[in-house]
């Protein structure tokens, strides 16, 4: 494991790598009717292009590091745009990240790719007044506040597993300095 700090992939690295292990349980495909667990964890990035919508992967991404996560979706994403995405870097995926925020939208329901067990949606940033406790009370503060919503197959992954996802990746995105721990 690699210690560095998750912001700005953070959803992309609790998806690909909770802090010290691997995501639970990576992924799971219906073949003939049985879920089958792969070896590692393809993430899908989802991009916006030109002839709509694609979902190419990173093969192998929970071996990553940070930065070279950071690279890939980034040669993902301008490989997409240019229209020159492979056909199989677009199957295999078990996990998908959105970024519905882009467009100015706040959270939605993300819908699972078929043979992936999560997707998650990560929404817009807004300014707003946010309540904050300490050993004094609470106050008013201004924060960046986004909204985080998580689809995923229930025959996979329970609820305490993907609330524990979401739990993670929230506090890796208010404490990014939780990474190098």
């Amino acid at each position: 494991m690699t210690t560095d700090t998750p912001w700005p992939w953070s959803p992309a690295r609790t998806c690909a790598r909770w802090p010290g292990r691997p995501w639970p349980p990576r992924a799971g495909t219906n073949s003939a009717q049985e879920i089958v667990i792969p070896t590692g964890i393809a993430l899908g990035i989802a991009a916006a292009t030109p002839r709509g919508l694609v979902v190419p992967n990173i093969k192998d991404a929970h071996t990553l590091g940070l930065l070279d996560l950071a690279v890939a979706i980034n040669d993902l994403a301008t490989t997409a745009r240019a229209g020159k995405t492979a056909p199989e870097a677009m199957t295999g995926g078990t996990t998908t990240i959105t970024n519905v925020g882009v467009f100015g939208v706040d959270t939605g329901t993300p819908i699972l790719n078929s043979g992936e067990t999560a997707i998650l949606a990560v929404g817009a940033i807004h300014r707003q007044q946010w309540i904050v406790a300490d050993g004094s009370g609470e106050r008013i503060e201004p924060r960046s506040i986004l909204q985080l919503a998580l689809s995923f197959d229930h025959r996979v992954i329970d609820g305490q597993q993907g609330s524990e996802l979401l739990a993670g990746t929230a506090a890796l995105l208010s404490e990014p300095g939780l990474a190098v721990l």
